[in-house]
């Protein structure tokens, strides 16, 4: 077991602080002038943050994308895939579009996305609520940046059913 002092640094999102979050880039996007006429969540983390994000930017076309990266703590498959349902290209033609996950960790992920966007949409910006520095996507709008692995408060907590595999905290 390891001691207090070499335990890996976590960062702890409450409820509280996600709401806080989410208020908080809804404001800097707004304030940027920027006016997403579609926000685009990405599965699974991004989800709830960009529910938040339409609520609050008055934005009701709100699509996801299923991308799979990580399996575990520091885990992930070599590349992100794309799950399905995949999203229909002719959905996002010609929008502008705000790419919202919880964070951008090695960035491959929001890489996908913006680049599965990028011959459709007028212009593509993404939000996330945490940043870390080895990320390869530089995120437009970003609530805190940390170093640190993240336990958000929909996913700390073990599935209510057994056998499901989930990442361990």
């Amino acid at each position: 077991m390891l001691s207090e002092e070499a335990a890996p640094a976590r960062e702890i999102l409450t409820w509280d602080l996600f709401g806080e979050a989410g208020r908080d880039l809804a404001q800097m996007v707004a304030d940027s002038g920027y006016r997403p006429t579609i926000i685009l969540g990405v599965a699974r983390g991004g989800l709830l943050p960009a529910a938040c994000l339409s609520y609050a930017l008055g934005v009701k076309n709100l699509f996801t994308m299923n991308v799979e990266f990580y399996t575990g703590i520091d885990q992930r498959l070599d590349l992100p895939v794309m799950l399905p349902p995949l999203l229909n290209v002719v959905d996002i033609k010609g929008a502008s579009v705000l790419v919202v996950d919880d964070v951008a960790d090695t960035g491959h992920t929001l890489k996908l996305v913006r680049d599965f966007c990028a011959d459709h949409v007028v212009e593509a910006r993404s939000a996330v609520i945490y940043e870390k520095s080895r990320s390869i996507v530089k995120c437009d709008y970003v609530w805190k940046r940390t170093d640190s692995w993240v336990l958000f408060p929909w996913s700390s907590q073990p599935p209510v059913v057994s056998g499901v595999r989930v990442a361990e905290a």
